[in-house]
């Protein structure tokens, strides 16, 4: 059963299967379009979409579609998707806030953690087991961390990341919506041959973005990482091996959502590009007020 609790990776794999399940198809395979019955207007109501559809797109894509497009008829499109994004950041700061500095943290104990291990290495009987858990336990309480509370976190921000997403593609303010008079319904390969680039340079500029909210915390936790962690880190194999993998599956995440975003709506783009804005702005924020402080001490 502790191995159960332990396991993130089933933690994990089981809070996409929930979310994922209870998504709902919008979007026609072969115009790339929303289907016109998907489509959020400020007169449909919750009770429309619980009828016909599953209790995720009511509860959480809903509410976000309808602020789309309330605040579309004070500021425009362009600014609403801004604002919305900007809104759902904030509401979950708090929760992001105590993943990143909980996963700091756990870098920086980590050579603490591996000595522990090395310590029970080869020891198989249950009386070291307990005693290693128990020094686990003791350097996670010494320095205030849950091991747990990334999976918390995980089940709050995956919902809403994936409720922003569709929300964006459903809401009228966007299936209607236009920049300068162009759809925001056209592709940026559309853009490209009409000559409408401006909606080619925010596809460059979310590619751009979201690059930097990729690479920006290896660059700040290599860059503020502790003295006594880049030496560890000089001796560590592993850790170089890790090193190179995760930068591998960084280029790869960001070859796959160009490759997507090129042949979809240019809303979800520039939905792309203001939520890569923030997570810059939202790491630094974070490394500079929280971490970095708890680091210099």
């Amino acid at each position: 059963m502790k191995k159960l609790f332990k396991n993130k990776k089933l933690w994990i794999a089981l809070g996409l299967l929930i979310t994922l399940t209870a998504c709902t198809n919008v979007i026609d395979p072969e115009t790339k379009l929303i289907m016109p019955d998907k489509i959020i207007h400020l007169d449909t109501t919750i009770g429309d979409i619980l009828a016909n559809e599953s209790w995720f797109s009511a509860f959480f894509v809903y509410p976000i579609s309808q602020a789309i497009n309330f605040i579309n008829q004070y500021v425009g499109v362009v600014m609403s998707i801004v604002i919305v994004t900007i809104l759902i950041k904030l509401l979950t700061l708090s929760f992001t806030i105590k993943s990143t500095v909980a996963s700091q943290k756990m870098q920086i104990i980590n050579p603490e953690l591996k000595a522990i291990q090395d310590k029970y290495a080869g020891k198989t009987d249950n009386q070291s087991k307990m005693k290693m858990s128990q020094e686990m336990q003791a350097l996670y309480s010494k320095h205030n961390i849950n091991p747990f509370g990334s999976i918390v976190v995980m089940f709050i921000q995956f919902p809403i990341i994936i409720a922003m997403y569709q929300a964006v593609q459903r809401a009228a303010a966007v299936v209607n919506g236009s920049v300068f008079g162009t759809s925001l319904q056209t592709t940026p390969m559309d853009a490209f041959f009409q000559g409408v680039y401006l909606f080619v340079v925010i596809y460059v500029l979310m590619g751009v973005f979201q690059f930097i909210s990729m690479k920006l915390p290896m660059f700040l936790q290599k860059k503020f990482a502790p003295v006594k962690e880049k030496k560890h880190v000089t001796h560590d194999d592993s850790k170089k091996s890790a090193a190179p993998n995760m930068e591998m599956m960084m280029y790869v995440s960001l070859v796959m959502i160009m490759g997507i975003a090129i042949s979809w709506p240019t809303a979800m783009s520039l939905y792309w590009l203001v939520t890569s804005l923030a997570q810059v702005a939202q790491t630094v924020f974070i490394q500079f007020k929280y971490i970095s402080p708890s680091v210099g001490k």
